[in-house]
């Protein structure tokens, strides 16, 4: 097999994973699809690399690689537009849609890096030392984070945030 044979079954793997991180991160499903896109893009060139050694954990990589690609676009000030005139999508889910729009209005109010530890920490059950790698920082800076953003969400859930945080 290939390396673009190998990637490509990697990629068609992993792009259901990646999306729901990256629509977790950014809330858009449009930017959610540039953001794994990008993503990808960026493995690829690390997949392809012929004097580097080869991706310990393709899995891992993609993610971290995701989250980087999130707060870096986070940081443009390109990604804080919205298009006016259009259409908005209809929602199709089997939960409680005003628990979910509650909940993507809150984390859309929080700092990148704050809504990345969280979306690591809880919406993918990351523990503290992987969220820490990933995000390149301390595990006691991941856990200040997570006690932040957490205050923030519980000035708008109050008491209720418990059991959304569960209720996935």
């Amino acid at each position: 097999m290939t390396k673009d044979q190998e990637f490509e079954e990697f990629a068609l793997a992993r792009i259901p994973q990646l999306h729901r991180s990256a629509w977790l991160l950014c809330g858009d499903v449009h930017r959610a699809e540039d953001l794994v896109q990008e993503t990808l893009a960026k493995v690829y060139v690390r997949w392809h690399r012929r004097l580097g050694r080869p991706i310990e954990n393709p899995a891992a990589y993609a993610q971290t690689c995701l989250v980087r690609v999130y707060i870096s676009a986070q940081r443009r000030r390109s990604t804080h537009e919205r298009p006016v005139e259009s259409a908005a999508e209809q929602a199709v889910g089997d939960g409680d849609t005003d628990l979910r729009l509650a909940l993507a209005g809150a984390l859309a109010a929080l700092q990148p890096l704050d809504r990345a530890v969280l979306v690591l920490r809880y919406l993918d059950d990351r523990p503290v030392a992987e969220v820490a790698e990933v995000l390149g920082c301390s595990q006691g800076a991941v856990r200040n984070r997570t006690l932040r953003a957490l205050d923030r969400l519980r000035a708008v859930f109050g008491p209720s945030l418990v059991d959304l945080l569960h209720h996935r």
